[in-house]
């Protein structure tokens, strides 16, 4: 009976399961498809948040303030409103962009980002997109079409050339009216012809006259020669033979009192020069025809920095405007006494230094007839109206900074203006009320334009110069390694070859103040001084197990620290380097030598700038950090059964590795600007001082950044606008940063 109850009750529905077979059906299926359409609708909003990405690379990294004009353009009209869609940077859903921020840091450049590199944390690990821009004053690069037109290459061609191709042949010297040997008016000249014929290796001397107006005509009252390295060896005031009629003081400087008591001779001066001279010795001036005939020499090796820097149709540039186009250099200043005949030396001899040094294709590149046409129009425009002024400032004068914020202040969208480029007073509370504005007003406007000036102390052209020369000091210090000691019998250039297979060698040398031999070796990029220290430290080389460091200074100590926020910077993400390769004739033949790695996106392999080979290394860029690892892990492995590659993750961010390629290209030129002659030095007591300030500053001047974009509405595009300084004593590329603000992307990870 027992089990048969029990039967009963097993087949009995429970009350639980009746009323669920009771319930409709439809209402669960469309809970389920209701969830459906809810994760899809999360998905897509997911998919269609703004964002960026780039296929910039390597040398591709730097863009035109045309294309940066173009690109916020697009992001605050879209492609509706007559805005080209960019190609260098995509934004991807732009329509659900909620408004764009222009964040302008006035005076501030790529110099600056990186010698304070630790200090602008916030900037390195929020904006991972970054763009070099090219000096302020830099004009549009010539076509390859106009370049073979130019008429620098058309003389020279495109390839370096030693010092002998660029001095003068006797045609040049007698079509260009220089004193020559059998002259008939010059028979009374003093030769210093030499039967040694000038090489690659002879020396240079600038050298630079001024003359006053005598009863016989223009006469000497001033010479200056300077010596290759620009020491003036010589300035002296001369007293002409007939009496002065006129001294043109605006142009020579030269005054009554100045010769009173001057004794020298033309006699003399000539011959002191035929004493100073070498035998091979080659004169380097600006239409140095009448400086020789002033002299009443007869030279026949000369180089002439007006026919040097060749223009069409005969015409010739100002040395005063190759000075500032080329050199930087402010000469010839109108509140000066005259002009000065060792600063005009030292010009004409760095200009060129700085040809022989660059190569006719750089000079060509600096497009100097499109600077002159620009400037004389600037002049005219002074001479016959009064100028156009925009916010002070005449509109031919403006930069492409100034231009570009008219440009986008035009965009037909709610606009918000704030701030400036001047600040009040160092200790002025501008920037804070300016940040403050910023933060009450950005959300009511669709563009923002947001200005924050600079302190007057920090624009000092010799606090830029030191700053250049310590961030140049500092890398230097560590792509620097040396290596030893090494037993007798050891061989450089075995050694060479060891250490070149980390990366290309910039210069090695023997140590000799050691008592065991050791070398120094200068690598191109950071990677390979790493790369030589993690490997060669403490292993047997030449016989002998060494030791590998870097050199200890006050500019190397934090070097560790720095190499490792390198390591992790947003543009060194799904990086890595690669050294040890074959030169090849081509990309395809690169992708031949690589094809074992997978998921690889782009290459970018560097060349030599003076003779196009390739380097040994290259950098390789991966969509991922995971398969950037993975491609890493296979190379090593590779190593480690034998292979001749050596990788690491990549240290050097592409806009540093060209802006230490342009310091190593500067031939003769020094890579410290050039500073007005008379403007002196200032102590370095006070520059250190500045650049103390200049660096609380700029860990001032992150945290502002952090606070606004912290403030922003989500969706919105920011750019950081680095604009670099164009001024007479000092000119550097400015630098440009953008992100879009999204509260709920991952944080970068942590420093």
């Amino acid at each position: 009976m027992a089990a048969a109850i029990q039967a009963i009750k097993s087949k009995r529905p429970r009350e639980d399961d009746r009323i669920v077979e009771e319930l409709p059906q439809e209402p669960r299926k469309k809970r389920k498809l209701a969830e459906e359409d809810a994760c899809q609708n999360r998905h897509k909003a997911m998919e269609k948040k703004p964002h960026l990405s780039t296929e910039a690379f390597g040398e591709d990294c730097e863009i035109s303030y045309d294309q940066l004009h173009e690109f916020l353009k697009y992001a605050a009209l879209g492609k509706g409103q007559n805005a080209a869609k960019p190609r260098w940077c995509y934004i991807h859903h732009q329509r659900h962009l909620t408004g764009t921020v222009v964040v302008v840091l006035h005076e501030l450049s790529q110099l600056h980002f990186y010698r304070f590199y630790v200090q602008f944390k916030h900037l390195r690990r929020t904006f991972r997109h970054r763009f070099s821009l090219p000096g302020a004053n830099d004009n549009p690069p010539l076509s390859r079409e106009e370049l073979k037109k130019d008429p620098v290459i058309q003389k020279y061609g495109e390839e370096r050339r030693g010092l002998s191709s660029y001095i003068l042949t006797p045609e040049e010297m007698r079509r260009y009216n220089y004193p020559l040997e059998g002259s008939s008016d010059c028979s009374h000249f003093v030769s210093i012809c030499r039967s040694i014929a000038p090489s690659d290796d002879s020396p240079l001397f600038g050298l630079d006259c001024e003359m006053c107006f005598t009863d016989k005509g223009s006469e000497l009252t001033r010479v200056s020669v300077v010596d290759g390295s620009g020491q003036c060896i010589m300035d002296e005031l001369v007293k002409p033979s007939s009496p002065i009629q006129n001294y043109l003081t605006r142009y020579s400087g030269i005054t009554e009192k100045l010769l009173c008591s001057v004794t020298t001779r033309l006699a003399d001066v000539q011959a002191r020069l035929k004493s100073l001279l070498p035998p091979d010795a080659v004169l380097v001036g600006h239409s140095l025809n009448f400086d020789l005939r002033a002299l009443e020499m007869i030279h026949p090796n000369v180089i002439d920095t007006s026919l040097l820097f060749t223009r069409k149709g005969g015409k010739r540039f100002r040395l005063k405007f190759l000075a500032e186009a080329v050199l930087r250099k402010d000469i010839q200043r109108t509140d000066q006494e005259g002009h000065d005949p060792t600063e005009d030396a030292t010009c004409a001899l760095q200009l060129a230094q700085f040809f022989m040094g660059q190569g006719p294709r750089k000079v060509a590149e600096l497009n100097l007839e499109a600077r002159w046409l620009e400037q004389n129009q600037a002049g005219d425009s002074k001479k016959h109206s009064l100028p156009e002024l925009r916010n002070g400032v005449p509109k031919q004068a403006r930069t492409p900074v100034q231009r570009l914020l008219d440009a986008l202040q035009s965009l037909s969208q709610k606009r918000l203006l704030l701030g400036g480029q001047s600040g009040a007073s160092p200790n002025s509370n501008q920037h804070k009320q300016i940040l403050q504005q910023a933060l009450e007003e950005i959300s009511r406007s669709s563009f923002s334009i947001v200005q924050f000036p600079s302190d007057p102390r920090h624009l000092n052209p010799h606090l830029a110069a030191h700053l250049r020369t310590n961030l140049r000091t500092k890398l230097d210090g560590m792509l620097t390694v040396y290596a030893g000691p090494f037993r007798k019998g050891w061989c450089l250039k075995a050694l060479k070859r060891t250490f070149e297979s980390y990366g290309h060698i910039r210069s090695i040398r023997v140590v000799t103040e050691t008592s065991k031999p050791h070398i120094c070796v200068q690598y191109e990029v950071l990677e390979a001084a790493q790369l030589a220290i993690e490997n060669l430290n403490g292993a047997e080389v030449a016989g002998s197990y060494i030791k590998v460091q870097r050199p200890i200074t006050e500019m190397t100590l934090d070097w560790e620290t720095l190499l490792r926020q390198l390591e992790m910077d947003a543009d060194n993400e799904g990086v890595i380097y690669v050294a040890g390769l074959e030169e090849t004739d081509g990309e395809a033949d690169l992708q031949e030598q690589l094809d074992f790695l997978k998921d690889l996106k782009s290459v970018f392999r560097p060349r030599d700038p003076g003779s196009g080979r390739q380097r040994n290394y290259c950098f390789l860029k991966f969509p991922t950090v995971e398969s950037a690892s993975v491609a890493l892990q296979t190379i090593q492995g590779q190593t480690a059964r034998g292979g001749k590659l050596h990788s690491r993750v990549a240290v050097t961010p592409p806009h540093l590795h060209r802006w230490v390629c342009r310091e190593n290209q500067n031939g003769g030129c020094p890579a410290t600007p050039q500073l007005p002659h008379e403007a002196g030095r200032q102590p370095k007591e006070q520059l250190f001082a500045l650049e103390q300030d200049l660096k609380s500053a700029m860990k001032a001047c992150d945290r502002w950044i952090r606070k606004l974009y912290r403030g922003l509405p989500n969706h919105t595009l920011c750019a950081i606008l680095f604009p670099g300084t164009d001024r007479a004593s000092v000119s550097l590329p400015g630098f440009c940063l953008l992100a879009i603000k999204d509260d709920n992307s991952p944080a970068p990870a942590s420093h």
